[in-house]
């Protein structure tokens, strides 16, 4: 993880060469979500130690400095494999997913989730269980469906999902190929083309056409340029940080 509390550039390049030792086949290196309000135990920690958003940035980006000198071929925006690993043969091929767990190969559209808290996918939508402990082991040993809440997936969440994951994994993504896949006219999204617009302006990708392409600067940002297609992004907004 990096943008741990007190953690700098140096501590991050340390404890990957300490990892690299073990030679792992893959990586997942996640940024430390500080939300407090959600998490009552972080209100333990000191703002004021926590790197902001250009130390983290350069945290994130010297991880990947380390790793793809040691071999490790880039995956999505946080996971990192060496050439003969399933994941980074996925990115060759175009066929990566991406779920709750992270970057995977698996094609299967249903995750279940065991356990308190867990989120599970089914092609219908998405499931919680109850976060308490307690109340999700009452229900199971009661014989109920310990869930908490569910959400249903519509055909335009479907079709918006796509553009997403496969903006998250391949970072570039064709409007026309997944609009066709969904019986969709791209001339819907003109309101999502013009917020890319300015940002290929910025740097942060190319448009060519119906084609994106995220540039190296706009890379760790992929998640921004993700939540143009997003219209269910503000639960995201409460949880997660761009970088």
């Amino acid at each position: 993880m990096y943008g741990l509390p007190r953690q700098q550039v140096e501590d991050v390049e340390h404890t990957l060469e300490q990892v690299l030792t073990l030679r792992p086949d893959r990586i997942a290196m996640f940024g430390y979500a500080h939300v407090p309000w959600a998490k009552a135990h972080q209100k333990l920690i000191d703002s004021a130690d926590l790197a902001d958003a250009d130390g983290r940035l350069a945290q994130s980006e010297a991880a990947a400095a380390v790793l793809a000198a040691h071999g490790y071929v880039r995956i999505g925006l946080d996971h990192y494999a060496l050439p003969q690993d399933s994941l980074a043969r996925g990115l060759a091929a175009g066929t990566l997913r991406r779920n709750f767990q992270g970057y995977t190969t698996d094609p299967h559209p249903t995750l279940i989730g065991l356990g308190a808290s867990a989120i599970g996918r089914l092609p219908q939508g998405y499931v919680q269980n109850l976060p308490e402990e307690l109340a999700w082991r009452s229900a199971v040993e009661e014989g109920r469906l310990p869930v908490k809440r569910g959400v249903a997936l519509t055909d335009d969440d479907r079709f918006r999902a796509e553009l997403i994951e496969r903006l998250m994994c391949d970072m570039r993504l064709d409007l026309a190929a997944v609009c066709a896949r969904h019986g969709r006219n791209p001339a819907e999204l003109a309101p999502e083309r013009r917020r890319l617009k300015q940002m290929a302006e910025e740097g942060i990708l190319a448009l060519d056409g119906d084609r994106i392409a995220l540039t190296e600067v706009g890379r760790p940002f992929v998640r921004v340029v993700a939540r143009v297609f997003d219209q269910r992004s503000g639960l995201e907004d409460a949880f997660s940080r761009v970088v």
